[in-house]
């Protein structure tokens, strides 16, 4: 596998990360940006919904998230309305077709020709990866339906996906769940990681040049301040990237990342609720390319097994501290936590 089929892989797992709410939030700041939603245009959620070929109650927390921003404001208690930047000046409310003015839809291209049970898929997965965290919960179908205003033989086929990647299971009475994530299987998926990821390290084909690059950057950091999350995130998948995903053993490459699904929604679930990111983290994963690049192999494989026991009771750590928090308010009404 080279460097570039993984990289695009990693980027096709990152688009689907992104949930259906977040592209549609984007995409209204940018026609608002760019003029076509101007001051005073009243936004209905149906129209809209229509026009972008989403659910309501996509494009409604989409606006939501705008309204915080500032972008938008409630319209008599009835959809929205663009707000008016300029300060003192009166927003006279203004209604148009809205499946008829002209949008800048590029920002929907990668999603735009999706069939609908990937479109739905991507929303779903975005959830139920992050939600383990603040413990068990229920998935609904018919409330799934209504959500994304698709059929439940489409509902049924996402949440059958997700059953095959081992994100949600059925009961014993034929219930959807999504399981609580807890220090067990946050050490379960580690020693796992121990295993797989070493190996691939252990038959990589590491490409010198990039990780040259990919140390200088973690070197800088160290006397800099801690990074973002994004930042962190960076240089955590192209270390996986390079490293891992550079081993000739396909199935190898997809086992181990695969496992690290719910451990990288855990970690931005962690982000979102203001932990911040581990530099010394980052600084181990320099540490490995260091002695790789030496030609130290065997050391390098020794230094990333200690670098997954650091991270795993980290990992750990931080979930203990989420455990006293409670659930996001925002999360879809077909995920109801049990």
């Amino acid at each position: 596998m080279t460097v570039t089929e993984a990289t695009s892989r990693s980027s096709d797992d990152s688009d689907k990360r992104a949930p259906l709410f977040e592209l549609a939030a984007e995409l209204i700041r940018n026609n608002i940006a760019q003029g076509y939603l101007y001051p005073g245009l009243v936004l209905q959620e149906s129209a809209l919904s229509e026009r972008l070929d989403m659910s309501r109650a996509t494009v409604k927390r989409a606006l939501e998230i705008i309204e915080d921003e500032g972008g938008v404001e409630r319209f008599s208690g009835r959809g929205f309305v663009v707000s008016n930047p300029l300060s003192g000046e009166q927003n006279i409310p203004k209604r148009e077709d809205l499946r008829q003015i002209e949008l800048d839809l590029t920002t929907l291209d990668g999603s735009a020709g999706k069939p609908s049970w990937l479109r739905v898929y991507d929303d779903v997965a975005y959830y139920v990866t992050r939600c383990p965290v603040f413990g068990g919960y229920r998935i609904f179908e018919a409330q799934m339906a209504e959500e994304y205003g698709v059929s439940r033989t489409i509902v049924r086929d996402v949440l059958g996906r997700l059953q095959e990647r081992g994100l949600i299971h059925k009961s014993r009475t034929s219930r959807w769940i999504v399981e609580p994530l807890t220090s067990k299987k946050i050490k379960d998926k580690y020693e796992l990681r121990g295993i797989l990821e070493v190996a691939a390290l252990s038959s990589a084909k590491l490409p010198t040049e990039q990780l040259r690059e990919l140390a200088d950057e973690i070197r800088a950091l160290s006397a800099q301040t801690a990074p973002t999350p994004a930042q962190w995130f960076s240089l955590d998948r192209r270390f996986f990237e390079m490293v891992v995903l550079t081993t000739p053993n396909e199935d190898l490459a997809n086992y181990a990342s695969n496992n690290r699904l719910a451990l990288e929604a855990c970690q931005a679930a962690f982000f979102s609720l203001g932990l911040p990111p581990d530099t010394q983290s980052i600084l181990e994963l320099g540490q490995v390319i260091e002695l790789a690049l030496a030609g130290s192999i065997k050391a390098a494989e020794s230094m990333l097994a200690m670098h997954l026991k650091k991270a795993r009771d980290r990992t750990i750590a931080q979930l203990k501290i989420t455990a006293i928090l409670p659930p996001p308010s925002d999360f879809p009404s077909y995920l109801q936590f049990t």
